[in-house]
């Protein structure tokens, strides 16, 4: 393993996010206002518009796909860290169309627009307050990780 810290379970939060916001900016704005700086995120719910993507290993881009229609958040999952300076979320996403077929991929930010969706965030401190999981550019593989 190349990172690894521990993690101390610090508060957990439940609520609903509001009809028509983005998901990321939501998750991410909640965790600015309360300081949050590393996190468990986990959400269900409904959209009616977002962005998923997928990343090319080898080109080191990604490829998205526009989703406008109702669908169902089968899985939301993901963490928030820290890059540059700020909370980001970093999510995945698996959704259901009116035909029971899915679609997943890593949710892109500023595309969402939510019908109506549960968060549960997992508050999480480090054991050693000196270090934090902070997201820097990685050559070898073209993103930002821990």
């Amino acid at each position: 393993m190349k990172v690894a810290q521990a993690f101390i379970p610090e508060k957990i939060y439940m609520g609903r996010l509001e009809k028509g916001a983005d998901i990321i900016a939501s998750v991410e704005e909640f965790c600015r206002e309360r300081k949050i700086r590393a996190a468990w995120v986990n959400i269900i719910g409904a959209l009616e518009r977002a962005t998923i993507s997928y990343y090319d290993q080898v080109k080191h881009e990604y490829f998205h796909r526009e989703l406008n229609a109702e669908y169902e958040i089968v899985s939301c999952s993901g963490n928030v860290s820290i890059k540059e300076e700020q909370p980001f979320a970093h999510l995945h996403i698996v959704l259901s169309d009116t035909q029971y077929q899915t679609l997943g991929g890593h949710l892109w930010p500023n595309t969402t627009a939510i019908f109506a969706a549960e968060f549960v965030l997992f508050e999480l401190k480090p054991e050693n307050t000196a270090e934090e999981l902070k997201r820097c550019p990685d050559t070898e593989t073209g993103l930002a990780l821990w």
